[in-house]
């Protein structure tokens, strides 16, 4: 019987849906595992190969802890709410949700086709009501919290309301956007809306002016990674930086949790490492500096105040509200062309930036010990969201101060007594002795840093700043507040109406608010986003619902707000809701929450090493503090798949003035031989680099009739690894895969590829060798010529079962440590070695069906059934490693005289030295080398040699 994977993947698809074998509930009676990948967004291009390397290698672990015994949950939805959707509404008038379902049926349907064993029954969508009502719930939390930054907790807003009645703000220590003073009387005499107000400078979800990625040919604000080069990554349309309003979430509030959890969970050092730097911990103080001539001072943030006698200049970064103030009309007007110039930059540009900009404001900042002016500049290597906004520019111990300083010739001063200032120079050695100006200078108080190491020195200047009065103490992070608007109609709609121009909250239990019909998509004309076009777009507060926006009185009757959410909002929190799917009464109950708790195993991309994991990781944090999520990281282990890269294919067109005559391709080896254009070519419609000539005609009209210079008959294509890329032609469609190959050879090959983690390129040319394996496994069970069915109750050989456990031994260690490619190496030995052994043994052969049955389920579950099991494969027991069987029962050794390799022997494994030299010199093919000798001695090496030495 032929092994036919089209019948047998077909037909096992059909029998797991009828028979739920993928669906999971919670059983007390055994361990959890809870497996999970990153989100993705149903995209009208469908699935390439690369695609689904994740999904295998998380399919692979889940099917394989199920058979270890675990109770294993393995969900999938989608990510449905993005900008693609929305760019092809307002270009074609279709709405956004019926692109999206159509672009999830196909992903659903190429999904089952490669046999993956989600939990269907558990799918969600963050486009669907029922999900997006737990977001908005969360955000309404949010905007109900603060954070304690004693306690490094949320807490209700109405215990801060408690405070200020009682105390005002003394002795308040909590997480807050600027810094306010007030006491309890003056709390209690502000009206309802500047409490509101107030209140805002503290809540986790609030409003906030910010700096943000405005597109105006798209409308909306962009996160930094949909920038390129200025312009957006979607349409290339340009991006400035422009203040806005826009919903806020305080992250930076939670970012020393952020740190601490890295150390409990198992992550590469290099995505730990990412999410460190992004967070950014600093630990340093913030000083006074007074502006010459003027009656203010403003604040700047350092880690090295001892450095405060290298300071040669000040910057201030461009957003920032001091450049109004002190820039001097002489230098007015070159501010404002460096302001229009930076306004075009996003954040991410301006940080990899190598190239010195800037601009001298005019105005001078007084140095609080030395009294001297110090030039303040305006340069865009400062972040307004960083500290202060500020920063006193030491050259001689920083490296981009000391580029701004070379670049526009200012001052530097070294510190460190006998260093010599240059670029390899800035970071001082612990130990290393710290300097006051020359001598005779006169400082603040007589204030000197003279024979201090560096650690004293800055413990010093922090004491001193602090009791001047100068500054305070504190902690920095890079991590900035989350934007949470997006000027889009296809998104999660806030839960916000606008009372006295102040938000309030759809009441809870009127939730989820839904997303209105508009007959267009775009912006507004007076410039509103486009639920601006909404008719049914106002919260009547009597009735509880929502209402034609006509109606709006600001009485009854209220605006609601006209933003919707960001991508990340419905993909933050997602995974506790595959716990418990179905729970009309809360985004996850406690009986499904303690029970799966967080996920175990989380694959997706390294591009999400930032943004998702750190808002996710947030979101999550804050919902411990609420108590819904028992688990304070949502992810325990996390593996980033690598990249399947393309394998382009060239044709070469010989060039001609005359474009009247049907072109003309040569084949790859005879291309030097002419003047030629390489051009890219559908790798679909070539195989093993021959390209099919008739295929390649129908591909491009321009081609119809053309001539081609072939190679022994062929026409050979050329070939490079790029990515994988629609323009270049090299994206593969799975479904093209499974249908010549199956199912079972597409997961084999994809694992075979190389390493999980590694980038690699794809070559349909090499998939021939995963398909053959599959065929030499079915012929283990099937006699191709007769259909015989070959297992046999036969007692299996010690070879069998040799050959058997290696492989126990191999698969289990590799699958523990996601080295699939060397597991499928060793399957390929392992079905070698049976075949050799015409192994027939049942016992023997069951066994490697369940080893192969998380690579290449439908072909394992096939033989499973014809062996006689009524059940699934996926319940069978995995097999256990048993070392006694790879323990040598003999030893075979090269049998050397004088040195000299003669002929090799078998001993028994336990045969002592003794024993090994009377059986070699008994041994007849001795007696030749022995003739008219004499044996001085014999030498036995264990598990080598033995050299008997002669005369």
């Amino acid at each position: 019987m032929e092994y036919n994977f089209r019948e047998i993947e077909k037909r096992w698809q059909s029998q797991w849906v009828k028979d739920k074998t993928y669906h999971t509930t919670e059983d007390s009676a055994k361990e959890k595992f809870y497996v999970l990948n990153m989100f993705p967004y149903p995209s009208g291009a469908g699935l390439h190969v690369g695609h689904p390397l994740g999904y295998i290698a998380s399919d692979i672990y889940a099917r394989y802890k199920r058979l270890k015994g675990f109770n294993v949950l393995n969900p999938m939805g989608y990510d449905a709410y993005g900008l693609p959707a929305e760019q092809y509404a307002i270009q074609t008038g279709q709405h956004p949700e019926v692109t999206t379902v159509a672009n999830i049926a196909r992903y659903r349907q190429q999904l089952d086709n490669i046999g993956f064993s989600f939990d269907w029954d558990r799918e969600i969508r963050t486009c669907d009501p029922k999900y997006y009502h737990w977001t908005q719930w969360a955000f309404e939390k949010m905007f109900g919290s603060f954070f304690c930054n004693s306690c490094q907790k949320a807490e209700p807003i109405e215990k801060l309301v408690e405070h200020f009645n009682e105390k005002g703000t003394e002795g308040l220590d909590v997480a807050e956007s600027e810094h306010l003073e007030f006491t309890a009387e003056e709390w209690r005499a502000m009206s309802d809306v500047e409490k509101q107000k107030t209140l805002m400078n503290y809540r986790i979800a609030y409003l906030g002016e910010t700096m943000v990625n405005w597109c105006a040919g798209l409308g909306t604000v962009l996160a930094n990674d949909e920038v390129v080069n200025g312009v957006s990554e979607r349409g290339g349309f340009p991006v400035v930086q422009k203040k806005m309003q826009q919903w806020c979430l305080r992250t930076s509030a939670y970012s020393q949790r952020l740190l601490d959890g890295l150390d409990t969970v198992d992550w590469s050092d290099s995505i730990k490492e990412t999410q460190k730097n992004w967070i950014g911990r600093s630990e340093g103080t913030e000083m006074q500096f007074k502006v010459a001539g003027q009656d203010f001072d403003f604040t700047i943030f350092t880690t090295r105040a001892d450095t405060i006698f290298g300071v040669t200049f000040m910057v201030l970064a461009p957003e920032s509200e001091l450049v109004a103030q002190l820039t001097t009309e002489e230098h007015k007007a070159e501010v404002d062309e460096y302001l229009a110039y930076v306004k075009k930059r996003t954040e991410l540009d301006r940080m990899a930036n190598r190239n010195v900009t800037g601009v001298f404001s005019g105005s001078y900042a007084v140095n609080p010990f030395t009294g001297e002016n110090i030039p303040i500049w305006i340069s865009e290597y400062v972040l307004a969201g960083y500290g202060t906004g500020a920063i006193m520019a030491v050259p001689a111990h920083d490296s981009r101060d000391y580029a701004f300083a070379k670049h526009f010739n200012l001052p530097i001063t070294p510190l460190i007594e006998g260093a010599d200032v240059s670029e390899e120079s800035f970071d001082a050695k612990e130990g290393t002795v710290c300097n006051s100006p020359a001598a005779g200078k006169e400082t603040l108080d007589g204030f000197s840093l003279n024979g201090l190491s560096v650690k004293e020195a800055i413990a010093k200047t922090k004491q001193f700043v602090t009791e001047k009065g100068m500054g305070r103490v504190k902690v920095n992070y890079r991590l900035r507040d989350a934007i949470f608007s997006r000027q889009r109609y296809w998104g999660e709609p806030f839960p916000v109406y606008y009372k006295d121009g102040m938000p309030q909250m759809v009441p809870e239990d009127c939730l989820p608010l839904l997303l209105p019909e508009i007959e267009t998509y775009k912006p507004t004309e007076t410039g509103e986003p486009p639920l601006g076009r909404a008719k049914m777009w106002a919260w009547d507060v009597e009735k509880r619902q929502v209402v034609d926006k006509a109606l709006v009185d600001n009485k009854t009757v209220f605006p609601l707000e006209l933003n919707t959410m960001p991508g990340f909002a419905g993909s933050s929190a997602y995974y506790l809701r595959y716990m418990d799917p179905h729970n009309d009464t809360c985004l996850v109950g406690k009986d499904a929450d303690n029970y799966w708790q967080n996920v175990d195993l989380y694959v997706g991309g390294c591009e999400h090493a930032t943004g998702h994991l750190i808002y996710s990781r947030f979101w999550n944090k804050f919902l411990f503090d609420l108590g819904v999520s028992c688990k304070e990281e949502p992810y325990q282990k996390l593996v980033n798949q690598g990249m399947i890269q393309g394998r382009s294919n060239f044709v070469y067109r010989v060039n001609s003035d005359d474009h009247s005559k049907a072109p003309v391709f040569v084949s790859y080896n005879l291309r030097k031989d002419y003047d030629v254009t390489p051009i890219h070519v559908d790798v679909n419609i070539v195989s093993a680099d021959v390209l099919d000539i008739e295929a390649f005609k129908a591909w491009r009209p321009e081609y119809a009739n053309a001539e081609f210079v072939l190679e022994d008959g062929k026409y050979i294509c050329g070939w490079a690894v790029e990515k994988m890329s629609k323009s270049m032609f090299n994206v593969v469609n799975p479904d093209m895969i499974v249908e010549k190959y199956g199912a079972d050879t597409l997961r084999l090959y994809e694992m075979f590829l190389g390493p999980v983690e590694a980038s690699k390129p794809w070559d349909t040319n090499g998939i021939d060798g995963c398909f053959r394996f599959l065929k030499k496994f079915w012929a283990l069970f099937y006699e191709n010529r007769t259909d015989e069915f070959l297992p046999t109750d036969a007692e299996p050989t010690a070879d069998n079962l040799k050959s058997l456990h290696k492989l126990i031994k191999k698969v289990t260690e590799d699958i523990e440590h996601f080295s699939y490619n060397t597991s499928i190496s060793a399957f390929m030995i392992a079905v070698g070695e049976l075949a050799q052994q015409k192994c027939r043994a049942k016992q023997v052969l069951e066994q490697l069906v369940v080893l192969i049955a998380p690579f290449a389920p439908h072909i394992a579950e096939e033989l499973w059934h014809a062996l006689g099991n009524a059940t699934t494969v996926c319940d069978a027991a995995w097999p256990v490693f048993n070392p006694q069987y790879l323990v040598e029962s003999e030893v075979q050794l090269t049998v050397s005289f004088n040195g000299k390799a003669r002929f090799q022997k078998k001993f028994a494994a336990d045969a002592t030295n003794d024993e090994i030299q009377a059986a070699v010199l008994a041994d007849e093919q001795s007696a030749k080398y022995l003739d008219g000798k004499t044996v001085v001695k014999v030498i036995v090496v264990p598990k080598k040699i033995v050299n008997v030495v002669i005369k």
